[in-house]
Parts: C-alpha cells; sequence; structure tokens
C-alpha cells in the first residue's frame, strides 16, 4: 500500500487561541488530536504507513506516538522494578515516521525533504487539518487510470459571509446567507502523487499549492477527484467546535471505524 504524507508543521496562526499550546494537527476532537481522525480514516482503508511533516512543536506530536499506550491502553506501572505492563492493547497497525522538515518549511518544501522516506513509488498527501468522508479507494483508483503525475480530491465549500448584492451607489439591494453552491471548488487535500512530484519541488522556500500546481496544471498533469460529500477543515475556533459538536452528537461522517 501506499505511504501516507501528512503535512503537520505549520504554525496554525489562523486558530492562534489554541495553537500557541500545540501545533494544529494536535488539537483534540473529542479528546483525540485531529491529525489521529486523519490517520484512522486513512487505516480504515487499509493505509498503515505514515510520514508527518513536522516543524512548529514537533515535540509534541513526537510525545504523543512516544506514549502511545498511555493514550490508547491500561497500564500498570511497577514502580520498584521499573517496568510498565501494557493492558488489553488496542494500538493500531501503523508504522509512523516523523520527520523534522525545518520551522519555517513552505507545504512543498517540506514535501521535497521527506523525499527519501518515499522512494520512487507513488504515495497519499493531505493536510493535518481537515476530515472527510471521500472514497480512498475510488480515489485511487482514479489516480491509476488516467497516468498523470498529480489528482487532488476537489471539494465545494460556501462563502464565509452572507451573500450581499450590492449596488454602485452603496446600497444593498438584496442579502442571502450562503449556499454551498455560492463557493469556489477548492483543494481539498487528500492527494496522490506519482514521485515525479519531486521534480517540481525545489527548496524550502517552494509553496506546494503555488508554482508546482501551476505548472502540473500547464502540463495537463493535474487532475482532478470531485467530493462532494463531507468535508471540514480546521481553521477557527468556530471550525473547531463544530467538528467537536459532531463528534459528540455520534454524527462525525468521518468516523468510520468501529
Amino acid at each position: 500500500m501506499m505511504k501516507v504524507v501528512i503535512l503537520a508543521g505549520g504554525l496554525g496562526t489562523r486558530i492562534s487561541e489554541q495553537s500557541h499550546l500545540k501545533p494544529k494537527p494536535m488539537i483534540e476532537i473529542g479528546g483525540w488530536p485531529i491529525l489521529w481522525h486523519i490517520m484512522k480514516y486513512y487505516s480504515e482503508f487499509g493505509f498503515h504507513e505514515f510520514v508527518i511533516c513536522l516543524g512548529y512543536k514537533q515535540y509534541v506530536v513526537k510525545e504523543f506516538f512516544a506514549d502511545y499506550f498511555l493514550h490508547r491502553s491500561d497500564v500498570t506501572f511497577d514502580l520498584a522494578n521499573n517496568q510498565m505492563e501494557v493492558h488489553n492493547n488496542t494500538s493500531e497497525p501503523w508504522k509512523v515516521t516523523l520527520v523534522d522538515t525545518g520551522l519555517y518549511t513552505m507545504t512543498g518544501g517540506r514535501v521535497k525533504r521527506i523525499q527519501p522516506y518515499i522512494g520512487n513509488e507513488p504515495f497519499m498527501l493531505t493536510y493535518g487539518d481537515g476530515v472527510c468522508n471521500v472514497d480512498l479507494d475510488s480515489l485511487v483508483k482514479f489516480h491509476e487510470s488516467h497516468g498523470k503525475t498529480a489528482t487532488i480530491t476537489t471539494v465545494n465549500i460556501g462563502q464565509q459571509k452572507g451573500v450581499l448584492d450590492i449596488a454602485p451607489d452603496n446600497t444593498i439591494r438584496s442579502f442571502r446567507e450562503k449556499s454551498a453552491n455560492d463557493g469556489a471548488v477548492i483543494n481539498g487535500g487528500f492527494m496522490v502523487l506519482n514521485p515525479e512530484i519531486f521534480d517540481y519541488l525545489k527548496d524550502d522556500t517552494t509553496v506546494f499549492e503555488q508554482e508546482p500546481m501551476q505548472r502540473l496544471a500547464a502540463e495537463g498533469q493535474l487532475m482532478s477527484f470531485y467530493h462532494d460529500g463531507f468535508w471540514q477543515c480546521m481553521d477557527t475556533q468556530r471550525e473547531m467546535k463544530k467538528l467537536e459538536d459532531l463528534w459528540q452528537l455520534g454524527q462525525a461522517p468521518w468516523k468510520i471505524w468501529k
């Protein structure tokens, strides 16, 4: 199975109420980091090997996995003999490689830095702050069918505010609440990339979503896999609360595991 690369090194400045304490992918939904939710989702499709691009407060992520049994299982500490016994081990079949990709490295630079861990094979790539219910099996099949370098999952998101029709004299002629049809189609992450992608990435200053994507598009090497189901990133406190509410209500569309 392909390796899954997750971008988890950014500063998360737009949700600074939380991210001054921990990297954004470690902000919790239902008591578990959103990074964990993303990994659980991939794992349900049989993707168990992860390469996580770290930067800001990387030790928080490393400590989470180093102490994974403490998070997931009951444990007995025999202090006199300096032993730890793990009970009812419920850990996942994951192999997780945590890579320091630099504090201020841009997204493309982070992907470039993990090239030695990928080798010459296709891989998945997504962001460490978004969940969805895309069919990953269909995504991979689509990618393999067209033979192009890159496939990105595209989603339609609405405007963030109500929609106004404003006359030239600044009179508001109409106002309505946003609808799902107002939004542009955007890159929702959950990408599949062939190893040729590394040729499009120069150095730490490369922003994956800019020059590399533009070049891929110009060369006809960028394909869209449209997803019209659930998708939500966590850029703000409001979006975090939305995800938390869905989880607490038992209505989280991305929770496909038992």
